[in-house]
């Protein structure tokens, strides 16, 4: 079966059960359809959600702004709060718009009331803030078009940032602009009269750590966005390799898996876990960790998808990481292991599957999605494992096919009513979740709306961007180069495109945004 058919098939599936999850809810209504027409600090073990000082704005807005015909809503806080509210044109003091406050409600634990302003009506480009009696005024926002197109540019960019062993000149990485770094040999952990290369590849964090596991999962998820939101990327982001007529992603994913073809064991197949920094003598030591069975399952989950899309631009260069990943996963033990172990195993499966279409891979992807309940807290390798089987041309057990699109239907529609419950209209606020949880969510919600185009799901998504833009109970914007009151101002490693592994899934919410609004 081919897997247009699949994915036929199964939208209707999906179809049917969205019905069935709307119609079961009496507190939600049904939308109606949408009509189809220098290293940079990222953190080894990201943690999104600070205290701050309370002294924030009562009224909270995206503080990089809106596009012009979008929906545009602000959200009052206040011991008080007056009727009305006015937008106000920054250069010239001009009042250009006057709402009314809407759906006043009381918070006990706040001990406030909160509102809405819509302000949808104000389309006209510019530079504005809010201000309300009672409550004061908003920081500064800007209409315009194209602003999330340079935001999701800034966070593709994020990885070019961080690479090593190059030089990074001013014309494309202005003011993080250094000279290349940690070119040297390595030497194995395990026995240090072995040196290897090990350069290239992106570091994860401010010491140039490299991970094995944690590059193959970015990946993952940025090759997944590219997957579903292909148009969103161009081969203009403004790296070395721009214009080249390969999309800016898949370059920059390419200087990884350069990276990671120089961890595998040429002999054996087998794959080093990870590059190390340390102090030595005085200076700074390389070391290669120790190769291990997740690192080759990564490795083989990573490399098959690549190779997969890559083979348009590079057939070539795309059996070269096909043969890598197989070597890689017949290295690895075929016996179950721990969680972890298993999870990465069922992704490269799928992948190799939807490759190679070889039954004794297979075997693998249908015991896992057999066995026990995989649809709880989903990892992101089970996530991205799920949606590559669902997506294949191979023939696939449509049964398996069907649960897992129940499951994200499920999911996706316990994330939209989190979302319509918030003060921010973002799952997020009084503690409930951090930005990580809320990206993650962001990860299904993206593939269930490409699964079934639903307006209520492109709002919520674009609500989040709101969200990580400073409407949000801090007034924070967390997102670089954005906002008045700005994570950098409070704490450097509060940014989201500072974190390795949380930068990656806003690049995939974001291409979904920038799809929306401009493909």
């Amino acid at each position: 079966m081919c897997g247009r058919c699949n994915l036929l098939r199964i939208k209707k599936a999906a179809a049917v059960l969205l019905v069935f999850l709307l119609t079961g809810c009496g507190a939600i209504q049904e939308e109606a359809p949408k009509t189809e027409n220098i290293i940079t600090s990222m953190e080894a073990e990201p943690e999104l959600s600070y205290e701050v000082p309370a002294s924030s704005a009562n009224i909270f807005v995206n503080q990089l702004g809106y596009i012009k015909e979008s929906t545009k809503v602000a959200v009052f806080c206040g011991k008080e709060l007056p009727e009305e509210f006015q937008v106000i044109r920054k250069d010239t003091g001009e009042v250009v718009f006057t709402g009314c406050l809407e759906n006043k409600g009381y918070d006990d634990g706040s001990k406030e009331y909160n509102s809405y302003g819509d302000f949808s009506g104000v389309c006209e480009a510019g530079v504005y803030y809010i201000e309300a009696p009672l409550v004061g005024r908003s920081y500064s926002f800007t209409i315009e078009d194209g602003l999330y197109e340079r935001i999701f540019k800034e966070a593709c960019k994020q990885y070019y940032y961080n690479r090593c062993g190059m030089t990074l000149t001013k014309q494309y990485a202005n003011e993080v602009a250094h000279n290349a770094c940690h070119t040297g040999k390595a030497v194995l952990k395990e026995d240090e009269s072995v040196s290897l290369d090990v350069s290239g590849g992106w570091h994860q964090d401010e010491k140039g750590s490299k991970k094995v596991d944690r590059a193959a999962k970015s990946i993952g998820v940025m090759l997944l966005s590219y997957e579903l939101y292909g148009d969103s990327f161009t081969d203009e982001m403004g790296i070395p390799e721009s214009g080249n007529g390969v999309p800016d992603l898949l370059d920059e994913i390419k200087y990884e898996i350069e990276w990671l073809l120089k961890m595998q064991d040429k002999e054996t197949g087998a794959v080093y876990s990870g590059v190390g920094i340390y102090e030595k003598n005085g200076g700074e030591g390389i070391y290669v960790e120790p190769a291990g069975q997740v690192s080759a399952l990564a490795f083989a989950a990573a490399l098959s998808k690549f190779s997969y899309l890559y083979q348009e631009y590079d057939e070539d260069y795309a059996a070269k990481c096909l043969e890598a990943a197989e070597r890689a996963w017949q290295c690895a033990d075929s016996e179950q292991g721990d969680k972890e172990t298993e999870e990465w195993r069922f992704a490269a499966a799928t992948e190799l599957y939807r490759a190679t279409g070889k039954q004794s891979v297979h075997k693998y992807v249908t015991r896992y999605l057999s066995g026990e309940a995989y649809g709880e807290n989903m990892s992101d390798m089970v996530f991205w494992g799920c949606v590559t089987y669902i997506c294949t041309r191979q023939s696939v057990k449509l049964e398996l096919c069907e649960e897992i699109a129940g499951i994200f239907m499920q999911r996706a529609e316990e994330i939209a009513q989190e979302a319509a419950g918030s003060l921010f209209l973002a799952g997020g606020g009084n503690g409930q979740k951090n930005n990580q949880e809320l990206l993650q969510n962001m990860m299904y919600l993206t593939t269930v709306d490409h699964m079934i185009t639903n307006h209520e799901y492109d709002s919520v998504i674009e609500n989040h961007l709101h969200y990580f833009l400073g409407r949000n109970e801090k007034a924070i914007s967390y997102i670089d180069n954005a906002g008045e009151r700005n994570y950098r101002t409070i704490d450097e490693s509060m940014g989201i495109m500072k974190q390795f592994d949380a930068n990656s899934k806003l690049v995939f919410m974001l291409s979904e945004i920038v799809g929306e609004h401009y493909h």
